[in-house]
């Protein structure tokens, strides 16, 4: 009985040496949890990497960036909706769907239609790319991109603006200090949403996560 005793103590104590070091991994390697994920839904996580290359491809965007994207607004559901009526994998605004269909000139389009896993990544990589291309003069303009997905470009432009002032101060200060050119990594100093700040960082490490493995 005694030794009966031991072994299951050893068990448990074995057990939630375990569990705390899967908790640890889970909470603290982002890469852990979402492998763990992937391996349980490969269904979910994958069956849209086809259209997501060939899409991206066609806009000169690279996959992993709209891939991670998609994972960061709706973990690949297709039927999700925002609480401001947003829609599908990559959580695309009516308003912005309405720029696509007017550039691409899809005159049928209605905004249930976002619910359209094609649709949807086509809207949400075509206005990707539009924000890329007004942020093109940026060092790098992925973080201002990002930004204005999410928040929309006229907080991005007062996020500039912001950091502008304090650069043009601290040239006062110190003449011949600072570039009249707003970085990376000076918006990110002025977001002042948040969970917008949190969505830069999260798309950025998740895009990362994708190229160093080689595959989506």
């Amino acid at each position: 009985m005694t030794t009966n005793r031991k072994s299951w103590r050893l068990l448990l104590a074995l057990l939630l040496l375990l569990g705390a070091g899967v908790g640890y991994l889970w909470r603290f390697s982002p890469g852990f949890a979402y492998k763990i994920s992937e391996r349980i839904f490969p269904n979910r996580f994958h069956r849209f990497d086809p259209m997501i290359v060939e899409i991206a491809n066609r806009h000169k965007l690279d996959p992993a960036l709209v891939k991670a994207v998609i994972w960061r607004e709706s973990k690949f559901l297709p039927e999700k909706e925002g609480t401001a009526g947003e829609r599908g994998l990559m959580q695309v605004s009516e308003t912005a769907a309405l720029e696509w269909a007017k550039a691409e000139k899809i005159a049928s389009f209605v905004a249930t239609d976002l619910f359209d896993p094609k649709t949807n990544i086509e809207a949400g990589t075509w206005y990707l790319a539009q924000a890329l291309n007004r942020w093109k003069d940026k060092d790098d303009p992925l973080p201002f991109a990002l930004a204005e997905y999410n928040a929309g470009r006229r907080n991005v432009q007062r996020w500039v603006d912001d950091a502008r002032a304090r650069e043009a101060e601290r040239e006062r200060q110190q003449p011949g200090s600072t570039d009249s050119r707003v970085s990376g990594d000076e918006l990110a100093d002025s977001i002042s949403f948040p969970g917008t700040k949190a969505y830069v960082a999260a798309i950025l490490r998740r895009m990362e996560f994708y190229k160093a493995r080689g595959r989506l």
